[in-house]
């Protein structure tokens, strides 16, 4: 009797190995392990995974259509490191997301690059407790073909994404919308439209990254129509630089009036409807047409006030912009001179050095506010009624556009005042 108990342990045993793979110390019940040519079989495993697994995907490279994961719980994704592990999606004939992953809780993605999907490269939709870790997401090729987002959670709660790298998305490159209880830290992001975007999000911490060479190195956004407001939004130690790529956004849904098609080439901030954001303690340097712009919803959309609810509201209101290292480079980048807004600024320095002559600086301020206050809402007159508040040192930092009178040149007097704004 204990010879046959014993017999059936061992078969079990190798079974359980051919199915599994080598067990390691792990607080996951089920671990999968998977090499390259081994394609079909991780399609599979993706879709028939149980609560509680580890998939491994050893170094080398991967070509898939899509991987798809869905409703399930305390799951790892992880392959030998960023540099070694490659899932290449380039054969994607259709246009949705490189990797998918749909209604998790406890889910873990680390490890390797993912490159080239037609869509997204990495959606997580309605998630709850996401880490995202050492993960490349790269189009090799920056360009308006490409899928919109690389790192992408969306309706989810507690997200971290860790020392990530994210380039070539038409869109934006680290992407978290309508999310609660975010950190982004520790990554970089070269070559997008947008190098990292917080959008209708709340209780955002963004530190320690680096935004450098897209067309805008970091934004916090209000759009109208989605699921909630944004809000409570901070960013401080990273260094967002050189932003004055070209605008390289989809037409259609990314180039709207909503998109980031507006995003003009030379933006290293920029702050759109949302309110209480904080922006301090950053190195935010050569970034050529403005490096903090913070902006209401009527500068991209006339009929905003049309969309307001108790999930939108158009005013950035609690802006608060301290303590930052600041400089902006002599001229405007060539990217922005043929861009929408890129022109409106431009223009905007031309209207300020007619308005003020004797302004010891021809050059457009560093930070700069559209203006469109509250007050065009409830016909008050308050200098300052939305708190925008603006401590920064160094020269020639700061103009109020006065975006509103765009439409009577006449009237249109952009002020380098800054003293209704200024603020403890």
């Amino acid at each position: 009797m204990k010879k046959l108990t014993w017999m059936a342990v061992l078969l079990s045993a190798l079974m359980l190995g051919c199915k599994q793979g080598p067990r390691h110390d792990s607080d996951y019940t089920t671990q999968l392990s998977f090499g390259p040519g081994e394609e079909t079989k991780i399609e599979e495993a993706f879709l028939s995974l149980t609560d509680s697994t580890e998939v491994l995907l050893k170094a080398g490279t991967y070509n898939f259509e899509t991987l798809s994961i869905a409703q399930v719980k305390h799951i790892s994704i992880r392959g030998e490191g960023s540099g070694k592990t490659i899932l290449d999606f380039k054969n994607q004939k259709q246009g949705g997301e490189g990797i998918r992953v749909t209604d998790v809780r406890n889910f873990k993605i680390s490890g390797m690059l993912i490159q080239n999907s037609k869509g997204d490269l990495l959606k997580i939709n309605k998630g709850n407790d996401i880490e995202i870790m050492d993960l490349h997401a790269v189009w090799n090729t920056p360009d308006s073909s490409n899928g919109g987002y690389g790192i992408y959670p969306v309706l989810c709660n507690n997200v971290l994404i860790e020392n990530c790298y994210a380039q070539g998305a038409s869109d934006a490159g680290i992407y978290v919308g309508q999310s609660n209880g975010i950190i982004v830290r520790n990554s970089k992001a070269s070559q997008n439209v947008a190098g990292c975007e917080i959008e209708n999000s709340t209780d955002a911490e963004v530190y320690g990254n680096e935004f450098y060479n897209n067309t805008a190195g970091f934004l916090v956004f209000d759009l109208p129509d989605l699921s909630q407001r944004g809000g409570r939004v901070k960013a401080y130690n990273n260094k967002i630089y050189g932003n004055n790529f070209r605008n390289f956004a989809k037409s259609g849904s990314f180039g709207t009036s909503w998109g980031v098609g507006n995003a003009a080439p030379g933006s290293g901030v920029i702050i759109l409807a949302t309110s209480d954001v904080q922006i301090y303690d950053n190195e935010i340097v050569d970034n050529n047409t403005s490096a903090i712009m913070i902006a209401s919803g009527f500068s991209v959309d006339e009929k905003a006030a049309e969309k307001i609810n108790e999930k939108y509201f158009p005013i950035p209101k609690k802006i608060k912009v301290y303590g930052n290292t600041i400089r902006m480079g002599s001229s405007f980048p060539e990217p922005a001179r043929v861009h929408h807004i890129g022109q409106l600024v431009i223009a905007t320095e031309s209207q300020l050095n007619k308005v003020e002559p004797n302004r010891a600086y021809k050059r457009i301020p560093a930070i700069l506010y559209d203006g469109v206050t509250s007050n065009v809402l409830n016909q008050g007159i308050a200098p300052n009624p939305d708190e925008i508040c603006i401590k920064q040192p160094g020269e020639n930092m700061f103009v109020r556009a006065d975006f509103g009178n765009l439409s009577t040149p006449a009237a249109w007097k952009p002020s380098s005042d800054s003293k209704p704004f200024a603020c403890e």
